[in-house]
């Protein structure tokens, strides 16, 4: 089968919720993945960051190899031996006294706002069915009806009404708007993302995070913070949080959590919140199984181990710089922090972001844009510097070519 033959079995067989750009591929290693015809490319993806410690790692790929041979799934109708292990070391590792184990980014984000409004009414004390969670303009959180609820994106709405109640959008970036807001004394939590990457990698203003830190705490609300995409050593510490030390009330992980192996999550946070969740009021089937468990150790040791947060300063810096001294007329500005970074570019006789991307993966390097006008720069955390100014030289050949 050639690519065309892939791409439109897809089309027949599958539902068109996605568009992917037209390659096919099937193998991964390191930064680098290979299509069916045997191209090689940059992947400056890593799978929206679920791959920050790289395709395949032998020592992730090893413990779900293990593991699987062994017991792969008991439910959380029992105990299995590899859960506690892990719960303690995300304990340790992040400072909570708890955490909730959950599959996709999405469920630990709708886990996040169910022990947000149970604290709100347990805790807080606010009438029943009147809790308020604030959000922000531009924000992403997962695609539930719930987290659609609280979007300001068309794309993301548009047709799912109606509408879970009990949200309020603010601009993000905006510390007057979200003290107005916290002032109401049924708002039990704020939901933010400490960089919104998927409306653009967007970097709120120095201080932002721990002035909204420090609010929620004169108002006795929840801060909780998304760290999904930027969690995990992407922007060059564990958490994009660690930046303005500041400790979220709740912590939300995914993605990387597991290397990219499987679909592993959980929200973190103290027993004051935690417990108010008691047995049979949430829960998964395949939250805490013991392949996620064991995968999800292995991927947090390589992050350590390999001093992946440090690596991901560097070398996100060198991209910052390289591109910024590029003079190119595509290019309206770039930004980031770390390795999770984005070109803003300048429409050219018609074509977007879309037809840069295409461009570049001829020269291979693959990239995605978020909206029409934006491409996100993501490798993984592994990659050199040497690797780094090669696919640099690419993407500044492309926009050459590209004019």
């Amino acid at each position: 089968m050639e690519t065309s033959d892939y791409i439109k079995r897809e089309d027949r067989y599958g539902a068109h919720n996605y568009h992917p750009l037209p390659v096919i591929l099937e193998r991964g290693e390191g930064i680098y993945v290979t299509d069916v015809e045997g191209k090689k490319y940059f992947d400056f993806l890593a799978s929206y960051s679920a791959v920050n410690q790289g395709h395949c790692h032998p020592k992730i790929v090893k413990a779900l190899i293990d593991q699987a041979g062994i017991l792969a799934l008991t439910s959380r109708a029992f105990y299995n031996n590899a859960l506690g292990e892990w719960e303690e070391l995300m304990s340790r590792q992040f400072g909570y006294d708890k955490m909730l184990p959950m599959n996709s980014g999405a469920e630990a984000d709708e886990t996040a706002l169910k022990l947000t409004r149970k604290w709100g009414y347990k805790v807080k004390g606010i009438p029943k069915n009147e809790a308020r969670i604030v959000v922000c303009d531009g924000n992403f959180h997962g695609r539930t009806i719930t987290i659609v609820s609280m979007s300001s994106d068309p794309e993301s709405y548009n047709d799912y009404g109606p509408f879970t109640p009990g949200f309020v959008n603010i601009p993000y970036n905006d510390i007057e708007a979200l003290e107005k807001e916290l002032m109401h004394p049924n708002t039990a939590g704020f939901l933010v993302e400490p960089i919104q990457a998927e409306a653009g990698v967007f970097v709120p203003d120095e201080g932002y995070l721990n002035k909204a830190a420090t609010l929620c705490k004169k108002y006795n609300v929840l801060l909780i913070a998304d760290e999904v995409q930027t969690g995990l050593c992407r922007t060059g510490k564990m958490l994009a949080s660690d930046h303005e030390n500041v400790r979220p009330d709740i912590l939300v992980l995914g993605k990387a959590l597991s290397g990219g192996m499987l679909p592993v999550s959980c929200v973190l946070a103290d027993d004051e919140i935690m417990l108010t969740i008691k047995p049979g009021e949430h829960g998964s089937t395949y939250g805490g199984n013991p392949i996620a468990a064991k995968v999800a150790i292995a991927a947090i040791a390589v992050l350590n181990d390999e001093k992946l947060a440090d690596n991901a300063t560097r070398i996100g810096q060198i991209f910052r710089d390289e591109m910024k001294k590029f003079k190119s007329p595509l290019i309206a500005e770039v930004r980031g922090k770390g390795l999770l970074n984005a070109i803003q570019i300048n429409p050219h006789e018609g074509r977007k972001a879309w037809d840069l991307c295409l461009a570049m993966k001829e020269n291979g390097i693959l990239a995605k844009p978020t909206h029409e006008h934006t491409i996100r720069f993501t490798p993984p955390l592994i990659i050199t510097e040497e690797q780094m100014l090669e696919a640099i030289s690419l993407i500044q050949q492309t926009m050459t070519e590209f004019i």
